[in-house]
């Protein structure tokens, strides 16, 4: 039996909606074929971006989407923001060097950018080139998009077809500079940024939300460098008549699931137990990651002012067989499911300090949302997750205590059961549930203290085998479906998780 015990009337800190954020690289068929078709494509389009595609991400309320990279936004050779603007046949067309050596035609650039933000209703997060770009290339992109009075950058952006400015809440100084990004020290970087930093203003009334390239999963010295030389946060000064200095709104977290070793990482969808457990343990590790960095942050930043940003995290396999191995196309099955939900779960529970997270991929590449084969569409078991849990962006986190059984495989442990609950202020509960053991069900005997329970429905995702998954043949083999394994009397909700599930329950609050 679990016993789950949820505060329900002692919520203290929202969960910010941008954790359920999404991230769009040119890379593979992320961007071309999977955004963006043209407008001369018979696949039906909008302006040349994919209506299927539109209308899926729109269905789960996409609050935020980071692009153009990735190491693409960083490297040598890759994203000038100057080669994606004007008319599309004098774009210049450069060579995407770091994913697959293929020509990058531009087609897709920031007008283009911007309007599939304003389609699928998510705020533009853009990831400037620190790595090869410059100080005034950053500033004139910023300029171009936000500046509304008269100006070199605002007039080019006008002559272009864009009168009035975009608004910009979020601008990534940089990718990875640790490594794609220009293989940098910390002590490099932290100075490289905050001189960078400086010229992302704020112009037209339009306030940027600033992201430092932060650590690769468990680089805690990155962190203590970057959080004491470019994080200082200066109020008020009366005496110098200085306004509030920020340098840094958030540091960015890379970590990505890893069954195998980066040479051999094991395939997406023909894995054993031992392999699938592998898996969700390295998922798990999110959750000492994040406590760590926060740690260090907490030592510069008591009062939390800097986000923690992850804004690359997800499963990473070896390609399917037969694609370009530079196009990082996998398929996606109920393991990736439970590693989003899982995930997602840590992040809910750690809403105090992370402000944003970016699923990597949205479409076509790593662990996906959506899978494309010219004119065709499926969603896979991700989708479904961000789908199910889509009601906790912007709710009020639930403080809840666990108290779990152990799943166990080869004298190796993890709790059987996750979960993260919140309420949106509408008088319902949204629990969150995953049973992570392929084999045994799990009990779940949960305790709202505070409130009444009047009604309890759910919706669970979960299939007979572990490697299910969706393709364009069976495009509906694994999806969510009722469930009604709900019992409840005053404050206590009871049911039964089937194995390797994901499950969310809505509890309705009496008075």
């Amino acid at each position: 039996m679990h016993h789950l015990i949820i505060q329900a009337d002692q919520g203290k800190q929202r969960i910010n909606k941008n954790v359920y954020g999404h991230f769009a690289e040119h890379l593979g068929r992320c961007i071309y074929e999977g955004i963006w078709v043209g407008e001369d494509s018979p696949i039906p389009n909008t302006r040349g971006i994919r209506n299927d595609v539109v209308e899926a991400l729109r269905k789960i309320h996409v609050p935020v989407l980071r692009w153009p990279g990735g190491c693409f936004a960083d490297e040598y050779h890759e994203y000038h923001w100057q080669d994606g603007i004007g008319p599309r046949t004098e774009r210049r067309s450069t060579v995407n060097t770091h994913w697959g050596g293929l020509v990058e035609d531009n087609q897709f650039g920031t007008h283009e950018f911007f309007d599939l933000c304003a389609m699928i209703g998510a705020d533009p997060y853009i990831c400037g080139n620190v790595g090869s770009g410059t100080v005034q290339e950053m500033q004139q992109w910023v300029e171009y998009i936000t500046f509304a009075g008269s100006s070199p950058m605002a007039n080019l952006r006008r002559k272009n077809g864009r009168d009035e400015p975009w608004r910009l809440p979020y601008f990534g100084v940089g990718n990875e500079n640790w490594g794609c990004g220009g293989a940098m020290r910390p002590e490099y970087y932290a100075d490289l940024y905050r001189r960078y930093q400086s010229y992302v203003r704020n112009l037209s009334g339009n306030t940027i939300f600033k992201i430092a390239c932060g650590p690769s999963a468990a680089d805690y010295v990155w962190t203590e460098v970057l959080m004491r030389e470019a994080a200082p946060y200066m109020p008020w000064n009366q005496a110098l008549k200085q306004k509030e200095v920020s340098y840094m709104h958030g540091l960015s977290l890379h970590y990505y699931a890893v069954p195998g070793t980066w040479n051999a990482k094991g395939s997406a969808t023909g894995f054993d137990e031992s392999v699938w457990f592998s898996t969700l343990s390295k998922c798990l590790r999110m959750k000492e990651l994040i406590r760590r960095h926060s740690t260090i942050m907490d030592r510069y930043d008591p009062d939390k002012h800097v986000g923690l940003i992850v804004d690359e995290w997800g499963t990473w396999y070896d390609v399917e067989p037969g694609t370009n191995p530079a196009f990082l196309y996998q398929q996606n099955t109920l393991r990736d499911a439970l590693v989003a939900a899982l995930t997602l779960n840590i992040f809910n529970n750690h809403c105090e300090r992370v402000q944003m997270a970016n699923l990597a991929q949205t479409v076509n590449v790593l662990q996906a949302l959506i899978l494309t084969d010219g004119p065709s569409l499926i969603t896979t078991p991700t989708y479904h997750v961000f789908d199910m849990y889509q009601a906790h962006q912007g709710a009020l986190l639930l403080p809840c205590f666990l108290e779990s059984d152990l799943y166990t495989l080869n004298d190796k442990q993890m709790p059987q059961l996750s979960a993260s609950a919140s309420s949106a202020g509408d008088g319902k509960v949204l629990l969150t549930l995953c049973n992570v053991d392929p084999h045994r069900e799990a009990q779940v005997h949960c305790e709202l203290r505070g409130v009444q329970v009047s009604e309890a429905t759910g919706t669970i995702l979960t299939t007979q085998e572990m490697g299910a998954h969706n393709t364009f043949q069976d495009p509906e083999r694994v999806k969510p479906t009722a469930f009604t394994e709900i019992q409840f009397n005053g404050e206590k909700v009871t049911t039964v998780l089937p194995p390797m599930s994901v499950c969310t329950l809505t509890v309705q609050m009496g008075s």
